[in-house]
């Protein structure tokens, strides 16, 4: 048994997709979430910018004594995860494995396709892993770089013309290549599954790569024995961003008022992240 908190982080509010499935699945489990929205998206920086980012990330997690962390990012998974894992003294589990396992699973006409960043996309970790694994696989993958900014900023409903248009910008050569299963590779895109499915057709599975990465930590930890009795769960959000603007999209994201249990803190190249 170990009563320490798991720590979870993202870019911005797309982790929080991750995090509620990990709440779902452990509701006696203590949740640290981190939005690191002053440097939101991850997905256009370099593979410097992002490690040098995800590691300040890690940091104040480890600072808050969790017991695991999971980078609900697939940006910091593709760019950083290798980093991370020689450094923490704690186990680090990103999303990319997790999602590729399940995508492999679902397929039934071994065509997948992957959407993603630009940032995630120029790594190649998603394509190589599914070829690893099952190298019959026929994969297309598409950068979104417009669909994290628009979740970040609440722009997720189907009805909203914008998010129309993002949708038919990026999905054509998916549509084309006749995919049967597709990764959502960064955290904030299952906030437009249901778009996407409309635009797929309804016989094309989506994976959630935050949830199919919450649900292998959740095995993990149940199989070492390190879960909490169960007394009392709950999440701690934070963010380095607008306190605000984190609040009002995460109570759309999450059909409830997180307020009282968010704090700001400073962004991490204002200060060890500290309160404010």
């Amino acid at each position: 048994m170990d009563k320490r908190p798991i720590g979870v982080f993202d870019s911005g509010l797309g982790g929080l997709t991750a995090a509620s499935e990990l709440a779902e699945l452990l509701p006696g489990e203590k949740i640290v979430y981190l939005g690191d929205s002053y440097n939101m998206p991850y997905g256009e920086k370099s593979r410097e910018e992002i490690i040098r980012m995800s590691r300040a990330d890690l940091a104040f997690l480890l600072s808050m004594d969790v017991k695991a962390v999971l980078v609900a990012c697939g940006t910091a998974t593709s760019n950083a995860l290798d980093v991370l894992e020689q450094e923490s003294p704690v186990p680090i589990y990103g999303v990319v494995e997790p999602a590729v396992r399940e995508a492999v699973s679902a397929t039934e006409n071994e065509r997948v396709g992957v959407l993603a960043t630009r940032a995630t996309i120029r790594a190649g970790n998603f394509e190589r892993l599914l070829h690893a694994v099952a190298p019959q696989l026929s994969v297309t993958s598409q950068a979104c770089p417009k669909f994290a900014t628009m979740v970040e900023d609440g722009i997720f409903e189907k009805t909203d013309p914008r998010v129309a248009h993002a949708v038919a910008e990026y999905l054509p050569p998916l549509r084309e290549a006749g995919v049967d299963t597709i990764i959502l590779g960064c955290t904030h895109y299952p906030l437009l599954a249901d778009i996407i499915s409309e635009y797929m057709g309804g016989g094309v599975r989506l994976i959630s790569s935050g949830a199919a990465a919450a649900r292998r930590l959740c095995a993990d930890l149940r199989d070492a024995d390190t879960l909490s009795d169960g007394a009392c769960g709950g999440t701690r959000y934070f963010t380095t961003g607008d306190g605000g603007a984190f609040a009002r999209t995460a109570a759309l994201m999450l059909r409830r008022d997180i307020s009282r249990q968010l704090h700001c803190i400073e962004p991490f190249d204002k200060g060890p992240g500290r309160m404010v």
